[in-house]
């Protein structure tokens, strides 16, 4: 996935013109598909570790919530970033974790039921965290209507993955059929995502692009090392850990870009972080999953 994300971003980066006639508010159904397809991957199973393990979901969550705000508001801090780009990067470190990390757990051997849990339970969290988070640490740069992005929230987020709950649960040879195809189709949703993205904000891009990429690289990067500590702390086995880890680390920036096209759209830049981010958690985390998966197989 990572590959076609790249391909996209850097595709839209160097001929901005074939995708900016596209409006940049066609990216929140985009991702109301993509979190539809996540309902459809969900089972009650999914949902029972939830109550079969809530300390070690709702210490993952809290991890999460906890150490990825207060890293990009740190960031942001460090960096001097300008109002637009400062909105962005929090904006990506407030958002629940995404579906790529319930993959990259796999590959990295890690606790898939742990990262599955998270991912489910961090996204039910979000209506309520997300706008909270995101007025007490971006408030002091722009306006924020946290009632409103709680909504939009529940519009793109909440609802489509309910609805595929519920086609999984009242027509499971629907969900049967399409399973196989989600993989391959939420990658080229994304890659198309962040294209869009990428096109609407070339110019400004290309000359900041570098500070955008370092300070989304070291937010991704410590997320990683952060969750993993966190772990190790704790004495959690290598498997939990490697979940942990890769859950803190990895956000759903596309709902950060939806949010900050949505309800910051005279900051054209606050969306660009979570486009950067979406390409860049990809190929870290599946640096991570490379690491974490010999690790895990020689008992270390």
């Amino acid at each position: 996935m990572g590959v076609v994300v790249l391909f996209a971003g850097l595709l839209s980066l160097l001929v901005p013109q074939l995708l900016q006639p596209v409006r940049m508010q066609a990216i929140n159904p985009m991702l109301g598909v993509i979190m539809f397809g996540m309902g459809l991957t969900l089972s009650p199973g999914d949902f029972r570790v939830m109550l079969s393990r809530p300390k070690d979901v709702l210490l993952g969550c809290a991890a999460q919530f906890i150490c990825m705000p207060l890293l990009a508001w740190v960031l942001v801090h460090l960096f001097s970033l300008p109002a637009d780009l400062a909105v962005g990067v929090i904006l990506v470190g407030c958002c629940p974790g995404g579906t790529a990390s319930n993959v990259i757990t796999y590959l990295a051997k890690g606790d898939v039921a742990l990262s599955v849990g998270m991912t489910a339970a961090s996204t039910l969290l979000a209506p309520l965290l997300t706008p909270l988070l995101t007025l007490l640490l971006a408030g002091a740069y722009v306006d924020i209507d946290a009632a409103a992005m709680l909504l939009s929230i529940v519009y793109v987020v909440l609802a489509p993955v309910l609805g595929g709950l519920a086609v999984q649960r009242f027509a499971p040879c629907i969900a049967r059929r399409v399973l196989p195809y989600l993989p391959a189709f939420s990658s080229l949703v994304i890659a198309f995502v962040v294209a869009i993205i990428v096109a609407h904000t070339a110019e400004r891009l290309l000359s900041g692009g570098l500070l955008v990429l370092l300070v989304v690289a070291l937010h991704n990067v410590l997320g990683l090392l952060l969750g993993y500590g966190v772990g190790a702390l704790l004495s959690l086995p290598l498997e939990k850990r490697a979940a942990l880890s890769i859950e803190v680390g990895m956000q759903n920036s596309g709902l950060a870009s939806s949010l900050a096209t949505m309800h910051f759209a005279m900051y054209p830049l606050a969306a660009v972080p979570g486009a950067v981010f979406s390409v860049w958690h990809n190929i870290s985390g599946a640096v991570v999953a490379r690491i974490y998966g010999r690790s895990v197989s020689r008992g270390l």
